[in-house]
């Protein structure tokens, strides 16, 4: 099967499948690196999409930062093999560092973990948001050569209350980027 474009969620919590246009696929990858890793090749073998979208939550570093916004870079925020690379890269890889959607003015530093304090390793490259996924699902794509686009629906503000607030805020953006769903179609 060939579409234009798919979705790729991390849950079904943060979009309800029924609220998408008929047309449009949506695969959930579950949290983290490695799920979102699978999905999105097993994705891209079922579906052989030109333009994947990611629609999830995140935390702002940035406390500006509010709203649903779309993301223009996305790094690696936990990888870190100091002095063998650089914080946020792959030694001995010549995999990009980092991946640029296209589109968009805000940067997501993606990780395998819930982020609930400050770090100046953000505020230093420029990160504005965190999630778990983006990443993985950016790495993949430039590896198959497949556009891609995000949008984040920001939950918290990255502190101690970090986690209660996601539970109580992960719904709150799936409207908004229903609209804006509409708007990229």
């Amino acid at each position: 099967m060939t579409t234009d474009t798919i979705i790729i969620t991390a849950l079904a919590t943060e979009l309800d499948r029924s609220l998408l246009p008929k047309h449009v696929q949506i695969f959930y990858s579950g949290i983290g690196k490695i799920n979102a890793t699978m999905a999105t090749f097993k994705a891209i073998a079922h579906s052989r999409p030109k333009r994947i979208l990611n629609f999830g939550t995140v935390g702002a570093v940035q406390p500006q930062v509010k709203g649903l916004i779309e993301i223009q870079r996305v790094v690696q925020r936990d990888m870190m093999t100091e002095p063998l690379s650089p914080r946020g890269q792959v030694p001995f890889c010549d995999r990009p560092h980092e991946y640029l959607s296209g589109s968009g003015r805000h940067t997501c530093g993606t990780g395998d973990s819930f982020v609930t304090a400050k770090d100046p390793w953000f505020e230093a490259n420029r990160v504005d948001v965190v999630d778990m996924e983006l990443f993985a699902i950016a790495a993949v794509a430039h590896e198959h050569n497949i556009a891609w686009r995000s949008f984040k629906y920001v939950t918290d503000d990255t502190n101690e209350d970090s986690g209660q607030d996601w539970q109580q805020k992960v719904r709150h953006g799936e409207r908004l980027f229903i609209d804006m769903l509409h708007q990229v179609l």
